[in-house]
């Protein structure tokens, strides 16, 4: 019976008639009662996948092209140092509108804006924490530094990058790596 319930749980996620929903549990006729309750208690419906209109605005061309141009300004010239530098301002550099700029992010680089943003500048303080010039100074400095404006949105966009706390990872590099012994 344990097999059956779930047979007819999935299938009436996928039933658009009731009258299919009523056939299918006729044998359990309270399952039925039950199952539809708890889909309509759940909201339980099937989810279509709707794309965003102003993705279809920008041509393929236009697109190239503004890619090319968010990652000279973001990346060549560091912007993304900026702490309050927003798409609306890089918009306005590129001369067209935040839409596309964000259209372009989303199909170009598969993430939004903030995130573009945030993984260059955890890649340079990854680069900071690493390297030796740099030991003496505090987690909160290297977020300053790359242009996050506050330590908790450094500390979550560098675990959710990288998987390690900030300090950990910097703890990794600045231990001395054992050296291994040659046999003689």
């Amino acid at each position: 019976m344990t097999n059956y319930k779930l047979f007819c749980y999935f299938f009436l996620q996928r039933c658009t008639h009731l009258q299919k929903k009523y056939y299918i549990c006729r044998k359990y006729p309270n399952l039925t009662v039950k199952i539809i309750m708890s889909m309509t208690k759940y909201n339980i419906i099937e989810r279509k996948e709707k794309e965003a209109g102003y993705r279809n605005l920008v041509s393929p061309e236009l697109m190239d092209d503004l890619k090319e141009k968010i990652l000279n300004i973001i990346v060549m010239q560091k912007k993304y140092k900026d702490k309050n530098y927003s798409a609306k301002q890089l918009a306005a550099d590129l001369g067209t509108n935040s839409r596309y700029v964000s259209a372009v992010i989303n199909v170009r680089f598969h993430t939004n804006y903030t995130s573009f943003v945030n993984k260059y500048r955890i890649e340079e303080a990854m680069s900071i924490l690493t390297d030796k010039r740099y030991q003496d100074l505090r987690i909160e400095d290297v977020s300053d530094m790359v242009g996050f404006s506050n330590r908790q949105s450094f500390y979550a966009s560098f675990y959710k990058i990288m998987g390690v706390k900030p300090k950990d990872y910097r703890n990794q590099f600045s231990q001395p790596q054992p050296v291994a012994k040659k046999k003689s």
